[in-house]
């Protein structure tokens, strides 16, 4: 399927590795020139230069955090004039409800609400005068269904839901369609830390803990960044302009429920 998209510029966050290198690497088989962003120096420019190799598009990379405000700047500037924003962030640590503070909910928020609702806001009015742009927020399972171990990360996406749910039908008129996507487990550095989490709480191997928690999925495996990605990929496209303000799940099956 030819997305409609080739041309266009996208910035990716959090892209030098796991789902978001798997959104960068769709949108730029689909002709897409892109802005990637992470921490890492040495990972961001290793993945980029294979998009380049492999995909022949124009890459540019910002490493920096951009939670801080010097990050946002840096990103922000390198970004200017984009037509797609995929807003991504690794999750808080998991943890019992007994164990946060206000400053572990701040930084959560900041991570996981603030830093996406900042580069919306700073991203989206150059799409409303251009007539075109895709939003798509990198958001987690744990909204449509809380993870009890995951308490910073259900509050603060389900904060950043929220917001979208309201702000993307203000601009959906205007030509820039805003919508979410929630993974489910993937195989990704996070999945390897929860099943370690896992299998040292309950005196196991991570690959036990890995077999039990593919157990309760009813795909039997982990999601790859590849599909998730071009499912990203879909969202972004031309094919996607009636799709506001949606949460789409992709989780093989896990979350059992009927909306």
């Amino acid at each position: 399927m030819d997305l409609g998209i080739s041309g266009k510029r996208a910035l990716v966050c959090a892209s030098s590795k796991g789902l978001g290198l798997g959104c960068a690497e769709a949108l730029a088989e689909a002709g897409v020139n892109l802005v990637m962003n992470a921490r890492g120096a040495e990972a961001l420019e290793a993945s980029a230069q294979a998009i380049r190799d492999q995909y022949g598009v124009d890459v540019v990379t910002v490493a920096a955090d951009v939670t801080t405000p010097e990050g946002q700047q840096k990103v922000l500037e390198a970004a200017a004039g984009v037509d797609i924003l995929v807003t991504n962030a690794g999750g808080p640590p998991p943890g019992l409800w007994t164990d946060w503070d206000r400053d572990d909910f701040i930084k959560a928020l900041d991570a996981n609400m603030l830093t996406p609702i900042a580069l919306i806001k700073a991203l989206v009015p150059g799409m409303i005068e251009r007539g075109w742009g895709r939003v798509v927020n990198i958001t987690s399972v744990s909204v449509k269904s809380p993870v009890p171990v995951l308490g910073l990360s259900n509050a603060a996406r389900a904060g950043l839901t929220g917001y979208v749910a309201g702000t993307a039908r203000q601009v959906a008129g205007k030509g820039v369609i805003m919508n979410n996507l929630q993974p489910g487990l993937h195989a990704t550095d996070r999945a390897e830390a929860l099943d370690g989490g896992a299998a040292k709480a309950q005196g196991i191997s991570v690959e036990d803990a890995k077999k039990q928690r593919c157990a309760t999925i009813p795909a039997g495996r982990y999601g790859t960044r590849q599909e998730f990605g071009a499912t990203c990929a879909f969202m972004c496209s031309q094919h996607a302009g009636f799709m506001v303000a949606q949460n789409i799940l992709l989780d093989g099956g896990a979350t059992n429920t009927t909306m």
